[in-house]
This record gives C-alpha cells, sequence and structure tokens, in this order.
C-alpha cells in the first residue's frame, strides 16, 4: 500500500480555509448589497450617535491590533533587536485578537445593518465595503488555517498580514478618515 504524501493533503485543507473565507465575504457583501438599509442603528453603545461608537470601537480595536502586529513580528522572530519570545507572548496574542474581533462586531452589525454594501458615496465608501468583507473573510480563512495539521510554514503569516492589511484600510477609510475631515462616515 503506498502512503500519501502529507504535502499532497495539505494543500486542499489550505484551499478549503481560503474557500470558506471567500465564501463568507461574499455572503457579507451580497447580503450588504441587497439588504435595504435601516437609517437606525441597532445600537450605539452609549455614545450620542452611531458614528461616534463606530469610531471609538474602532480606534480600540487598532490599539488592539497593534498589539497583535508587535506579538506577532515577536512570536515570528521578526521583532528587531528582540531574540527570545517570553511565553506571555502567544497568550496575549491571542487574547488580544479576539478582544479585536469581539469590539469589531458590533461596528460590522451596525455597518451592514444601517449603510450596507456602499457604492453611492464615492471610492472611500466602497473600498470600505470591499474591506470589510475581506477582513472577515480573511479572518475565517486564519482561524481555520490555525487548526490544520501539517499547514504550509507560511499560511499563518499570509493570512494574518491579509487581515491586518484589510483592518489598516477599513481604520483608513472610516475611524482615521473621521477624525481627519469631522465628517460622517457614508
Amino acid at each position: 500500500m503506498a502512503s500519501i504524501d502529507r504535502s499532497t493533503r495539505r494543500g486542499p485543507a489550505v484551499a478549503g480555509a481560503l474557500l470558506a473565507g471567500a465564501a463568507v465575504a461574499l455572503a457579507l457583501g451580497v447580503y450588504g448589497r441587497v439588504h435595504d438599509p435601516n437609517p437606525h442603528p441597532l445600537f450605539t453603545g452609549g455614545f450620542s450617535s452611531y458614528v461616534q461608537f463606530k469610531v471609538w470601537f474602532t480606534t480600540a480595536a487598532a490599539a488592539l491590533v497593534l498589539v497583535q502586529l508587535v506579538t506577532a513580528l515577536w512570536m515570528w522572530g521578526r521583532l528587531p533587536g528582540v531574540r527570545a519570545t517570553p511565553g506571555w507572548v502567544g497568550p496575549a496574542h491571542r487574547w488580544s485578537g479576539a478582544l479585536a474581533f469581539v469590539i469589531l462586531v458590533p461596528v460590522a452589525l451596525n455597518c451592514l445593518y444601517s449603510i450596507g454594501f456602499e457604492t453611492d458615496y464615492g471610492a472611500r465608501s466602497l473600498v470600505h465595503s470591499v474591506a470589510g468583507c475581506a477582513f472577515y473573510g480573511g479572518y475565517t480563512a486564519k482561524m481555520i488555517g490555525l487548526r490544520l495539521r501539517g499547514r504550509p510554514g507560511w499560511t499563518l503569516p499570509v493570512l494574518g498580514g491579509f487581515v491586518f492589511a484589510c483592518f489598516v484600510v477599513l481604520f483608513l477609510t472610516s475611524a482615521a478618515w473621521f477624525f481627519q475631515s469631522g465628517r460622517p462616515l457614508t
């Protein structure tokens, strides 16, 4: 009986993770596009408006995403000038990512429900909508990729980098844009 090479088995698993992520991104985009936006937000989290809520929650998530970046670089031995990785870095990476995700879910729900997949307000809102869908799709693929045994070494850094890049675009086209312009996000 011939043995199956592990490298031939892990390709379909990684492809499956990528397809699941693409399905999530597409589903969010389709829902956001066909859903009739409701101008009343789901919740404001105690802020004076849902715009303030989204801006400040996204800014809090940005701080956690910076922790994610530093701890990921540390874990992968890419943090300049640092050789050893203390035991607390891995848990700090996982918890900061989990908290950032939890903070961003109500923001995304408000965006999808109140605004939808926006294309009517120019390139910024279109890029923001695409980045939001890609973020959650990339996050899905990364979470599935974490569970794959024998995955290629590039899988987590590439997926994590993709999720990080999507978040940066989201932040720049929402909270940072709001702070710079002082105008509503739509």
